[in-house]
């Protein structure tokens, strides 16, 4: 029995990268940390802008990574385990994360700021310039 995707339809050229990214992402990220995405409003003919906010209470900004690799936005949290500290009861853990994100083409990432236990990253989506190529026909005989 072969297996249909939505990518499967010959209409759709060269989204064989895309559907495997899609596979990957959704086995990658589990749930934490939680994160909200909002849509910014442009200022002043500004592009539209928008932020991820991820809730990462515990993390110093030495323990955190944000990097671009090709399309994704990869966010990384590594917690050093404090041997000094004697817990009698421990409730939160000193876990590590990983989060991907797929930028669509021409996403930019602006910045980041880590305050009051909240990551936000900001990303700007430029507007695309509408681009129509006309294509020769050449005629064989």
């Amino acid at each position: 029995m072969t297996r249909m995707t939505p990518f499967a339809s010959p209409l759709l050229l060269g989204f064989d990268a895309m559907e495997k990214t899609l596979e990957r992402l959704a086995k990658a990220n589990d749930g934490y940390p939680p994160y909200n995405i909002e849509r910014l409003a442009p200022q002043d003919g500004a592009p539209e802008r928008l932020r991820i906010t991820l809730a990462v209470a515990g993390f110093s900004e030495s323990e955190l990574e944000v990097t671009t690799e090709e399309t994704q936005l990869i966010i990384r949290g590594r917690q050093q385990e404090q041997t000094e500290r004697e817990y009698l009861y421990r409730g939160i853990a000193a876990r590590q994360f990983q989060r991907i994100f797929v930028l669509a083409d021409g996403m930019q990432v602006s910045g980041a700021c880590l305050r009051n236990g909240l990551l936000s990253i900001d990303l700007i989506r430029p507007q695309p310039e509408r681009m129509v190529r006309k294509i020769n026909i050449s005629v064989s005989e």
